[in-house]
């Protein structure tokens, strides 16, 4: 029987070995896509204990606890970090075959050196070693990123945001390196009511530029978008249900933005194009600045309205969502490119029902000008485990180029989750390995190395160009 976590973890033959240890092992990470707080990066944050650093902000962690009857006290709660740890223990042990399982464990040996198998009866004591680690400057965040040999990450960032911490960071010569991603959506949520209208007019004292009309929200957003690119953002993300495409003068997108400003009622298709024709404005933008734009599709979010009030978003409530996706995304790609305005983009899916429609989406608007410029998204939120992954990889393989593939991220809160890299490169590594081993694709191991270092780094080093004016 193999040891659980060994050096060959999800490597099931010679082939898949070589490939991971001699061809992707090392290599530096690119995240391109999180959630992690750039203050905290700024100032070096040293966390207090594993519970601070493990549990706060980790939704894929609470939904397990509340599986279990775990009081909520013990997850979102007033109860101590070390009491939250230690329900978080106890509620390991009955995470088998989900992929908190593996990460718990591959975190736990990565960054601590601890092989124990983590339960009740040997909670308090990783509680204090991991705790005491935390002090020592190879754990903080910065100390943390480095020990994974993260090169560069982008972070999530509102267009309100003055990116301070961003000027910060640049000015101290952190590595690693960390740009902001353009996160306008709350910028279009015109459906909002009063919290739209409160976020036009932060949107309008950070900008010193009145909103009053739509043309001013543009101006707004177009000045915003030259203000991250001279703060080295090279990249937008959107999370939407799902997109939408309609004729040209459906409705009036000025009139539109004017009731909503006024807080009078909307309709639902109003709302769908007034934010469809915002999108095209900003996928505009970002062709121009020579950005790539980041399309997260898929999620329902908010589905348990009462804990939503009791707890507030990004708790642990949203879910996958079976949205229409194929005409809507073609139309969106379709008229920005039919101007030759369509930015590099990376199409995300929730639902795995869509990897199909992703796979073979993308590949209508690759014009031979970028290698890869429209790409399928690695595996994302419920779908960056091993079976996702896999199918994901398999999807594209069957109607694109894997080759081309930017490869992995960790749309994380964590800075303990940057092993999701590791577990990514494994299977892909295992993936490619099997079909050798099958016969499938030959043994050409300098050949498959290098697509698999191309997939793990190289791709999405060039892909990105950080380093482009």
């Amino acid at each position: 029987m193999k040891t659980f976590i060994n050096d060959d973890f999800l490597l099931q033959n010679d082939f898949s070995k070589r490939l991971y240890h001699d061809y992707a092992k090392e290599l530096p990470i690119i995240d391109y896509h999180n959630h992690l707080p750039p203050d905290e990066i700024a100032r070096n944050k040293s966390f207090e204990n594993i519970s601070q650093a493990w549990l706060a902000g980790d939704h894929y962690k609470w939904r397990a606890m509340r599986a279990l009857g775990i009081d909520e006290k013990y997850i979102t709660g007033n109860a101590s970090d070390k009491d939250k740890f230690l329900k978080w223990a106890e509620t390991v042990p009955f995470t088998l075959r989900n992929p908190l399982y593996h990460w718990t464990h591959l975190e736990l040996q990565r960054y601590f050196g601890i092989q124990e198998l983590l339960g009740p009866e040997n909670a308090e004591d990783i509680y204090e070693k991991t705790s005491a680690m935390l002090q020592q400057s190879s754990h903080t965040s910065i100390g943390l990123l480095q020990q994974q040999k993260v090169e560069s990450l982008c972070t999530t960032d509102d267009p309100t945001d003055s990116l301070q911490h961003h000027k910060s960071i640049e000015q101290q010569g952190i590595s690693p390196k960390t740009f902001p991603t353009f996160r306008p959506d709350k910028a279009f949520a015109i459906d909002g009511g009063a919290s739209y209208i409160a976020y036009l007019e932060k949107l309008s004292e950070v900008s010193k530029r009145v909103i009053e009309t739509y043309e001013d929200l543009l101006q707004v957003l177009k000045e915003r978008i030259d203000y991250f690119h001279d703060h080295g953002c090279r990249l937008a993300d959107h999370g939407l249900e799902q997109l939408y495409h309609f004729k040209e003068g459906t409705y009036s997108t000025t009139n539109v933005f004017t009731k909503a400003k006024e807080g009078k009622p909307v309709t639902i298709e109003e709302v769908q194009y007034f934010k469809a024709q915002v999108l095209l404005f900003l996928g505009k933008c970002y062709h121009d600045k020579g950005w790539v734009q980041q399309l997260h599709l898929g999620a329902i979010r908010d589905n348990n309205k009462r804990l939503l009030t009791q707890l507030g978003p990004d708790t642990g409530f949203d879910s996958i969502g079976d949205f229409s996706q194929a005409r809507a995304l073609s139309g969106f790609l379709n008229e920005l490119d039919s101007s030759n305005q369509l930015a590099k983009t990376i199409v995300y899916n929730l639902n795995p029902a869509d990897n199909e429609v992703m796979a073979a989406m993308v590949g209508n608007f690759n014009d031979g000008s970028v290698k890869g410029k429209v790409q399928f998204g690695a595996g994302w939120w419920f779908l960056d485990q091993k079976d996702g992954m896999e199918k994901q990889m398999n999807a594209l393989s069957n109607i694109g180029l894997l080759s081309c593939f930017v490869g992995m991220l960790t749309d994380s809160r964590s800075f303990l989750s940057f092993t999701r890299h590791e577990y990514f490169r494994r299977i892909l590594c295992n993936l490619i390995g099997k079909d050798v081993a099958n016969g499938e694709l030959p043994a050409d191991e300098k050949w498959l190395g290098k697509i698999v270092q191309d997939i793990s780094y190289n791709n999405a080093k060039n892909y990105f160009d950080f380093n482009k004016e």
